[in-house]
């Protein structure tokens, strides 16, 4: 199975929790507001405490000296957002974005309130724009600009994504995941070949890249061509990942390729146990009914019917139970 990690998603939600985890470098006093600062150092203190009452008693004042610092806002919010006051933090992030809209951290930690509440599309916006302006204040961190990449391809932004990938590699040619990525967008842009060069070029740079690898060799799978490089690819990513179910997957589904059925049976079943997926039980599916056994070909197609109704495991199972009443 080709698949994609959604680590960069991962780190990309680390770099922005990181992001809203306030210090007081990252805040601007003028030589008017040094009693802002005290308040904000005490509220700080309190924070760690674990006195959220009084780090917010500490972070009102601070305002009241200063009521225009953003950071100062974002900083109230967070203790907000550790009592569950959602509201309340909203309210300050928004008053943090008015006064420096440029700032990531407000944005960051909005996106964090959002998700919490599960309001996954305003928690999606906000991490989008966090990442731009993170981008913009800092150029050349190719850790930013990879963390946008991941969160449009999960939007299915594809020529935004690859747009981003592209300059990442124009900063840094030999970033791996970058290729790899870059690689997974031309794949499911239906650009095969510019994919295949892709992996190739991920690989060149990291030999031992597991998901390179078994993306790469489903790719030879699918396209039933060079299946003992496959084989020896698929092998070396499962020395890493002995039971990622997606690596087993491949190497189930080359077994089915390659006529030997009952290995590939073998895999597919303990790739189905360990990652449920609707493409694995299409091939249990396929697997089954190759060696004759109808029951479980139907089972595994229903199985895959329920988690995504595709028309095209729809029109076997719908032609095998014709076959089984046509047969009685």
């Amino acid at each position: 199975m080709a698949s994609v990690s959604g680590k960069y998603l991962l780190g990309m939600g680390c770099f922005l929790l990181a992001s809203c985890f306030l210090t007081a470098s990252s805040l601007s006093f003028d030589k008017n507001s040094s009693l802002a600062l005290s308040h904000y150092i005490m509220a700080t203190m309190y924070d760690r405490l674990g006195d959220i009452d009084s780090a917010i008693h500490e972070h009102k004042k601070a305002l009241q000296e200063d009521y225009t610092n953003a950071a100062l806002h974002a900083g109230l919010a967070a203790s907000y957002a550790k009592k569950n006051d959602f509201d309340s933090a909203i309210r300050e992030l928004q008053l943090a974005i008015k006064f420096d809209p440029q700032a990531a951290e407000p944005h960051a930690l909005l996106a964090l309130v959002y998700a919490s509440q599960n309001k996954l599309g305003l928690a999606t916006k906000e991490y989008e724009l966090a990442l731009e302006n993170a981008s913009q204040a800092q150029p050349e961190n190719i850790d930013i600009y990879k963390s946008l990449g991941a969160l449009y391809l999960q939007q299915d932004k594809l020529k935004e994504a690859e747009g981003v990938y592209r300059l990442v590699l124009g900063v840094a040619p030999r970033d791996a995941e970058a290729h790899f990525y870059l690689a997974s967008i031309y794949d499911s842009s239906g650009q095969r070949e510019k994919a295949l060069e892709e992996f190739k070029k991920a690989l060149e740079v990291r030999p031992d890249y597991a998901e390179a690898l078994n993306y790469l060799a489903y790719l030879y799978v699918e396209e039933n061509r060079n299946l003992g490089q496959a084989e020896a690819m698929i092998k070396k990513a499962l020395e890493s990942e002995p039971d990622n179910g997606a690596y087993l997957d491949s190497l189930g589904w080359l077994y089915f390729k390659q006529g030997k059925y009952r290995q590939a049976i073998e895999k597919l079943e303990k790739a189905g146990f360990l990652m449920p997926d609707p493409v694995i039980y299409d091939h249990l599916g396929d697997a089954y009914l190759k060696i004759g056994d109808v029951e479980n070909a139907k089972l595994n197609w229903r199985k895959s019917l329920e988690l995504d109704p595709k028309e095209e495991v729809k029109t076997k199972l719908e032609g095998l139970e014709k076959e089984n009443v046509l047969q009685r």
